[in-house]
């Protein structure tokens, strides 16, 4: 990949030696449900990185949802893989590519960032940290996920936190931005509370505060946060499959990203569910981009 496809610009390794602070890579599809197409999901990873584009020449410039530059006067310190090879049906190879280079990143000591691809890739993302729990996961999501299967898949989109309760590196689930009727029947409700997952519901957000979520993060915890694009509303992301409204802002979601950043510590972050063949005038992809550089600055200053 070179510098004029890659997010921002971030070369595909540090030519120093130095190991990077943080790698993105992307995976356009995981486990697609059978009769399914997941092809629209794919082309996400690729329109978010044209969308940082514009961006690329101001990583030195003063960012205001940071208080300062990108790298807060540090070496630059993140890195573009690309995209791992993952084919559309082909779910258990996909699901042992994700996993494998999660790991590969984490064994380099940088925190793995992954652009999906459908909201069932953060399930072999998950289970790559097996050897660095305990860690909390942050979902930001319309929607539980908490689906033990469907189709005959248990690794799909409507699963992905059923699975990581199964998880025994997962210390705790904390779920923000619920909302609507959702996908959720009420066993999937007990099945959630039964675990001792933290509901935040997006109305708690907008009423308390983004405090009503991150009260439920240990101090310290190292916090895999996983964004299901249709978590914030769809006036800021049109671009998903499944629009409902009242979802979070975009400043509530850089709020719960730099929150995190101060009293715990991002391990990990997936962002899922963009869909470009739904998105208007490429803002779903915009603020997607723009939520990645929160997350990077956030990384940076919690090194």
């Amino acid at each position: 990949m070179t510098a004029s496809t890659s997010f921002l610009g971030f070369p595909d390794h540090l030519t120093d030696g130095r190991a990077p602070r943080a790698v993105i890579f992307g995976a356009g599809h995981g486990s697609t449900y059978p009769g399914k197409d997941s092809t629209g999901y794919a082309l996400a990873p690729g329109a978010i990185r044209a969308a940082s584009q514009e961006e690329t020449s101001l990583i030195g410039h003063w960012d205001f949802d940071l208080g300062g530059p990108l790298y807060d006067g540090k070496l630059d310190c993140c890195v573009d893989a690309g995209d791992i090879p993952t084919i559309m049906h082909d779910n258990a190879g996909n699901r042992a590519l994700i996993e494998a280079k999660t790991r590969e990143v984490l064994a380099l000591s940088a925190v793995p960032i992954l652009l999906g691809g459908d909201d069932s890739v953060p399930i072999p993302f998950l289970a790559g940290f097996s050897d660095h729990g305990p860690v909390w996961v942050l979902q930001i999501d319309a929607h539980i996920d908490w689906r033990d299967e469907l189709h005959g898949e248990r690794h799909g989109y409507s699963n992905p936190m059923r699975r990581a309760s199964e998880m025994t590196h997962v210390a705790g689930i904390v779920q923000v931005g619920i909302r609507g009727v959702g996908s959720a029947r009420l066993s999937e409700i007990e099945a959630a509370r039964s675990y001792g997952s933290r509901i935040v519901t997006a109305r708690e957000v907008h009423s308390q505060g983004v405090e009503a979520a991150l009260r439920h993060i240990p101090d310290g915890a190292r916090v895999i946060i996983t964004l299901d694009c249709d978590g914030l509303d769809p006036g800021i992301m049109p671009g998903v499959a499944a629009r409902t409204p009242g979802g979070l802002t975009y400043t509530q979601v850089i709020d719960l990203i730099a929150g995190v950043g101060m009293r715990a510590r991002i391990a990990g972050f997936d962002l899922v569910e963009l869909y470009p063949p739904a998105d208007i005038d490429g803002l779903t992809a915009l603020t997607a981009a723009r939520l990645l550089v929160n997350v990077i600055g956030t990384i940076i200053r919690q090194a």
